[in-house]
């Protein structure tokens, strides 16, 4: 087991230890923020549990059915997990909605405050650890279910805000109406979960069309080539699968090159963006240089400008 299937492993164990106190304390309770929290984890369980075994999948090598590995499944759990935000979202506007008809008291409120702040506290330690794993390990699948987690942080402290405001308007001020700040503070929870899913949605989904990698990457590759004198590159395509770039492009190399002399600049070039490049596959198409050079490409589209052309 690597280091992010064990990270991930560590959030499968704190979602379960939090939905367990968080549906126990909304029962108890009544408070649909509470519950929507609890909600909130279960979908960050069954994230957790997909990160798991997607990168898991995703460390397997390449074999004759999958030539180009395995690593999409973590973009396939990205999308997956996202859209179980979506239907968390849905499900606790729906319940702030019912709790908003049909008015009901909130009680044991102390208690619901205090179960907040500990998830918060619990999910920002665990949150921290998943982002640095998945930065290091460049892992879609433990970065999407960071996110889970993050959201999770925001949501716990405005609950815990929430129904302190409840508890001083309510039990101190004996305003009722200030128990439908309750469902209030669950529906925006919701919406700020649903701009989080969307955002994660956009960057699990886009290596599944195979995008190419980010400009800045594109301009890597263009000043690798450039330090070597008298080369061209053109026709570079680029994709992302999980947290593997795929690099292929032309290079052209003087006329009188010989084979061996252009098979070894090819291996320096290959060094030098794996250096700058992590976690990457390169493939590299020798030509020789003629009179008419290409018409260079445009960078953001996965071409890149040969180096000294105008």
């Amino acid at each position: 087991m690597n280091r992010a299937a064990r990270t991930a492993r560590l959030s499968i164990l704190s979602n379960t230890l939090l939905i367990a106190l968080k549906l126990l304390v909304g029962i108890l309770s009544g408070a649909v923020s509470i519950i929507s929290e609890a909600i909130h984890s279960l979908v960050d369980l069954a994230a957790a549990i997909m990160a798991f075994f997607s990168i898991r999948i995703a460390q397997r090598p390449a074999d004759q059915e999958h030539p180009y590995g395995h690593e999409k499944v973590e973009n396939v759990s990205g999308v997956i997990e996202s859209i179980l935000i979506f239907v968390a979202a849905a499900l606790i506007i729906v319940e702030a909605v019912r709790k908003l008809l049909h008015h009901e008291p909130v009680e044991h409120l102390e208690l619901g405050v205090a179960v907040m702040l500990v998830s918060g506290i619990v999910n920002i330690v665990v949150s921290r650890i998943l982002y640095r794993v998945a930065r290091q390990e460049q892992s879609v699948a433990l970065e999407a279910d960071a996110l889970h987690l993050k959201t999770d942080v925001y949501s716990s402290v405005g609950v815990a805000g929430g129904l302190l405001v409840i508890l001083v308007l309510a039990r101190v001020f004996g305003l009722s109406w200030a128990y439908y700040l309750d469902p209030a503070v669950a529906s925006a929870i919701a919406l700020m979960i649903l701009v989080e899913a969307w955002k994660m949605l956009r960057k699990a989904f886009a290596p599944l069309l195979d995008a190419s990698i980010s400009a800045e990457e594109l301009g890597a590759i263009e000043r690798s080539v450039s330090r070597h004198p008298h080369t061209g590159i053109h026709s570079v395509r680029t994709r992302r699968a999980g947290g593997k770039k795929h690099i292929d492009f032309h290079l052209t190399v003087p006329a009188g090159m010989s084979v061996k002399d252009s098979h070894a600049l090819c291996d320096i070039i290959e060094k030098e963006l794996e250096t700058k490049l992590s976690n990457t596959s390169i493939l590299i198409h020798i030509e020789p240089q003629s009179e008419s050079p290409r018409k260079p490409g445009v960078a953001g589209s996965g071409r890149v400008k040969a180096p000294g052309t105008k």
